[in-house]
């Protein structure tokens, strides 16, 4: 569940190590500080505009964009570094992010597929692919990405909350929860993974579960408040194409 400044429940997968494009955003995990992602816009962007032709200027300057919200500047800013620096896949990873968080899969898939090659695969970008997939509804084929990804990076908890989600969006609940546990159980599972696994297990109508796991992570308020929404969302009064929506490929911002 990514952070967001009102409590709305979407699922977060993770294109990269922490993850996020596939369903959506999650459920928030808190008021953000809005004033730590302004100051480093201002910071990326100052370095930026006395840079422009620097491909690490442009990465650092699209990802404080995303941050705030600045999808299309975000894409923008990388589709130029793009065009001087057609061979640098760092740039052409970003790019390929910044675009599956705007929406544009078809083109951020094939700007991916360029960003690593088969014989040197980076499993971050197969788990992107996959996700990209995902919100084109090809969900077997993405799981062939996931696949591909934990074999480089096994168990990684991120992949595994993508190709849960995966399940998920397929409607294959049961599946999809049987993954995801196996994700939060990992060590090194990061907040968001266990978030996804409340919405799921609330998805099946198992609410007071799913609010506990929520607990993990968010204020109790918080928890409750999300559980609430999913109540509302499964009653038939809220948009259920929210669950299909990407949002935000928030860790792979960084490429980290």
């Amino acid at each position: 569940m990514a952070a967001a400044g009102c409590q709305t429940m979407h699922p977060t997968t993770s294109a990269d190590t922490t993850g996020s494009v596939g369903l959506a955003s999650s459920l928030p995990v808190g008021a953000p500080n809005d004033g730590e992602p302004r100051r480093e816009l201002d910071a990326a962007g100052a370095l930026y505009r006395a840079n422009a032709g620097n491909p690490d200027a442009a990465i650092r300057y699209a990802a404080a964009l995303r941050a705030i919200g600045e999808r299309a500047q975000a894409s923008a800013v990388l589709e130029q570094a793009s065009i001087k620096h057609p061979s640098n896949k760092a740039v052409l990873g970003a790019y390929g992010r910044a675009l599956a968080d705007a929406g544009n899969y078809a083109q951020a898939f094939e700007i991916l597929g360029r960003a690593h090659t088969p014989d040197q695969p980076d499993w971050r970008l197969l788990s992107v692919q996959g996700a990209v997939l995902d919100q084109m509804g090809r969900h077997e084929e993405a799981r062939r990405y996931y696949a591909s990804a934990l074999k480089l990076a096994p168990e990684n908890p991120a992949v595994l909350s993508n190709l849960g989600l995966s399940y998920a969006l397929a409607k294959d609940l049961k599946q999809a929860e049987t993954i995801l546990r196996r994700a939060a159980a990992r060590p090194d599972a990061e907040g968001r993974v266990r978030q996804n696994l409340a919405l799921v297990v609330g998805l099946q109508g198992r609410y007071q579960e799913a609010e506990e796991i929520a607990r993990a992570d968010l204020p109790p308020e918080a928890a409750a408040a999300n559980v609430a929404y999913l109540r509302e969302m499964l009653s038939g009064k809220s948009d259920w194409k929210k669950l299909g929506r990407t949002s935000a490929v928030a860790a792979a911002s960084s490429g980290s």
